[in-house]
């Protein structure tokens, strides 16, 4: 049974409902099938119109929800022959960030992404999906692969953000991340960014580079979460709902301010409630974009990546 947020609640009293006329015996002398059908017609309409005017901060808790589709679920419906490559060559293999060789509706990629885990324990040896340097490194050393043997590269960015601990900084994490965000524009292949979940500070930007950014109807994608935004700005977090508000991090504020290229709907009720059509969704925009890009030459690809990002924001100024 889907988990539901604090703002769901009469959906989640429809859907208690409709479970117990369904458990009710045929023989009640009650019509069930037609009380399910109407509540079920209730429900759908209920869940269009909360879902249609999503604060975004509660964007932020339906991009966070741990039933929307993983990193492994994307791979699994989208890519063919998956090969797994790890480690850094350097330090470790680092488990928030996964990469590997596959193919894509018959094309050969390299794909890149974050995993927060499924559950308690996958979450903890994924560690929420907060990269350390290794793991930067590990998708440094995946991209110039996919760039040496001419594979266009996905990624799936769904991450708080990169890990702040003691031993990440020790070995180097901020210069990890501003390698990783370099060797994404450097690359001479079609590279394709996708924003699945939650797209967190330069945890995020280090994998999503792209020439072209995608983001699910109902991610979101900021430079700092709302919590750490409201604990520097008010210095407290119980402010996080006016951050999300001023931080614009909803995929239809970022359109707006061309930070992304293009928004993929989300079946109602979020990714989470429909898995299959949600990477259905998502394949169909990958598949689009990347046969656009495909015929562009090495140069032409860095020199668009590199005027998209020097653009952002200049349209303010002028």
């Amino acid at each position: 049974m889907t988990a539901f947020l604090d703002f769901e609640k009469p959906i989640a009293e429809l859907e208690g409902q409709i479970r117990e006329l369904k458990a009710m015996p045929t023989t009640s002398g009650f019509d069930v099938d037609k009380e399910i059908k109407l509540l079920e017609g209730k429900l759908q309409k209920l869940m269009k119109g909360t879902y249609a005017k999503l604060t975004a901060w509660q964007k932020t808790q339906v991009a966070r929800h741990g039933e929307r589709p993983h990193l492994p679920d994307y791979i699994k419906g989208l890519i063919e022959d998956f090969t797994l490559l790890s480690g850094d060559r350097a330090f470790a293999d680092d488990k928030a960030i996964s990469g590997g060789i596959g193919r894509f509706r018959g094309q050969s990629v390299m794909v890149i992404g974050h995993e927060k885990g499924e559950d308690t324990q996958s979450r903890i040896r994924h560690n929420f999906g907060m990269a350390r340097p290794e793991g930067y490194r590990k998708a440094i050393r995946l991209m110039q692969l996919a760039d040496r043997f001419r594979l266009p590269i996905l990624t799936f960015v769904d991450t708080p953000g990169a890990y702040p601990g003691i031993g990440a900084e020790e070995r180097g994490q901020a210069e990890a991340i501003a390698r990783s965000t370099e060797a994404c524009l450097g690359v001479g292949v079609p590279l394709i960014s996708i924003i699945v979940g939650e797209g967190g500070s330069g945890g995020a930007v280090a994998l999503a580079a792209g020439n072209r950014v995608l983001m699910f109807e109902h991610a979101v994608y900021s430079v700092i979460s709302p919590e750490g935004c409201a604990s520097i700005l008010w210095r407290t977090a119980d402010k996080a709902r006016d951050a999300a508000e001023a931080l614009k991090i909803t995929a239809q504020d970022l359109l707006k301010l061309k930070v992304i290229d293009e928004i993929v709907p989300e079946p109602v009720g979020g990714a989470h409630r429909n898995k299959a059509m949600a990477i259905k969704s998502l394949g169909d925009a990958i598949e689009r974009n990347l046969s656009e890009l495909t015929p562009l030459t090495a140069d032409k690809l860095r020199q668009l990546r590199r005027d998209k990002f020097l653009a952002m924001g200049t349209s303010e100024l002028n």
